[in-house]
């Protein structure tokens, strides 16, 4: 009796929860609470993006390249001036120095990098260490790798690593640790003890790190810290970061990642193969974006905490449970205390109920973290203010609706 071998397509969409027991596909939570969003009128704080554009300089600076003519493939690894850039951002905030010739390379957003990045240095058989809840897209690249997908758990109310389980997690055959910090979708921003133990595992196993650090700039209490300035991080470590959360152009799709130089030829060597290169006047533009002064930095961080704040008080008054995030775009809420213990089937609901979206967090799990997170629901508050006062206020008519 022969058992078939899961295509590609069906690995990576088992990886991130798509593919259902008969094998049939699903469509993404994301694309299914935005049809509810679309259909019933409600404010959708599903998917994670803003609802207005980021700075008027950057946009001014993108338009200028197209009249310029800056039009044509831009080099595989990107433009000059932008890996300049980004080797400078590394400096001003961190005081790493990659080089942007050989240690540096541009991608389409940070879904390629990371795409990229387990395609070169992960075979079959191999395992990936991520904690749960994970981002879909790397259950997704794991699958298709041909790797086991292993978690380690965060753990409510804070989202913080239980130590003892991360440590048993690892193995002889952990090839690739992937950290999500600030960590979507919970909103952690894991101190340097828990990065620090990372890095000490890693080197015990000879295991090298993908960081994804899309959310660097969007903290809201203690300064980010990327694993690669920590001891002993630097020479297995690859950062991966992009414009689109820090400067709300989700939509232009610039990336990059740096690290020592083995570990990027081999990755660019995937990447140039994928997508080649990308947004050749975007990438300028961004260029001009990383060279903002601190003031906007810290600017969107305060305006994103204030916006927190207001959907965070809606949620309270809805009798929900909600663990305040460190940063990220999301809020977590614990539905429990209405005495609901499905998230995903609120989720369905609360369209209708009371006019807004979520996204239940199981979603982000596999099945044994699924029951452990199963009456929690993630909320985006990157939106205008006046939305989210807006969402707040009807969500604070909840507990009286069920």
């Amino acid at each position: 009796m022969t058992t078939s071998v899961p295509a590609p397509w069906q690995r990576a969409a088992s990886g991130a929860n798509l593919l259902a027991a008969d094998g049939t596909l699903g469509v993404t939570i994301f694309e299914e609470m935005t049809t509810l969003a679309v259909r019933t009128g409600a404010i959708n704080l599903g998917q994670g993006f803003p609802d207005e554009d980021g700075p008027a300089e950057i946009k001014a600076a993108a338009q200028a390249a197209i009249a310029a003519g800056a039009n044509q493939y831009a080099p595989g690894k990107g433009i000059l001036p932008l890996r300049e850039a980004i080797a400078a951002h590394q400096e001003r905030f961190y005081g790493l120095t990659p080089d942007p010739e050989t240690e540096l390379i541009v991608t389409t957003g940070a879904t390629e990098a990371i795409a990229a990045s387990l395609l070169a240095l992960v075979e079959p058989g191999d395992e990936v260490l991520t904690f749960e809840p994970f981002y879909d897209s790397y259950g997704a690249m794991i699958g298709l790798a041909g790797a086991k997908h292993v978690t380690a758990p965060l753990l409510a109310p804070d989202f913080m690593p239980d130590m003892a389980a991360l440590e048993a997690a690892f193995s002889s055959r952990t090839k690739v640790v992937l950290i999500n910090n600030p960590h979507n979708p919970t909103g952690a921003v894991f101190p340097r003890d828990v990065l620090q133990r990372v890095v000490e595992l890693a080197a015990r196993h000879d295991a090298v790190i993908i960081t994804d650090e899309v959310y660097e700039h969007l903290t809201f209490g203690d300064r980010h810290i990327p694993v690669a300035s920590l001891p002993g991080a630097a020479g297995r470590t690859v950062t991966i970061s992009s414009a689109g959360k820090t400067f709300s152009f989700t939509g232009w799709k610039i990336g990059w990642l740096s690290g020592p130089e083995h570990l990027v030829a081999a990755i660019r060597t995937v990447k140039q193969f994928l997508t080649y290169s990308s947004g050749t006047p975007f990438q300028g533009a961004i260029a001009v974006g990383l060279g903002l002064p601190h003031d906007f930095y810290t600017g969107i961080s305060e305006t994103l905490r204030h916006k927190r704040d207001i959907l965070s008080d809606g949620l309270k008054a809805a009798g929900l449970d909600v663990f305040t995030p460190q940063g990220t775009y999301f809020v977590n809420v614990d539905t429990a205390p209405l005495g609901i213990s499905d998230s995903v089937d609120l989720a369905r609901r609360l369209p209708e109920l009371v006019g807004v979206a979520a996204i239940p967090v199981p979603v982000f799990c596999h099945p044994e973290g699924a029951e452990r997170t199963r009456s929690l629901l993630r909320f985006a508050f990157c939106k205008k203010t006046e939305v989210l006062e807006e969402a707040a206020a009807r969500l604070a008519t909840l507990r009286d609706r069920l």
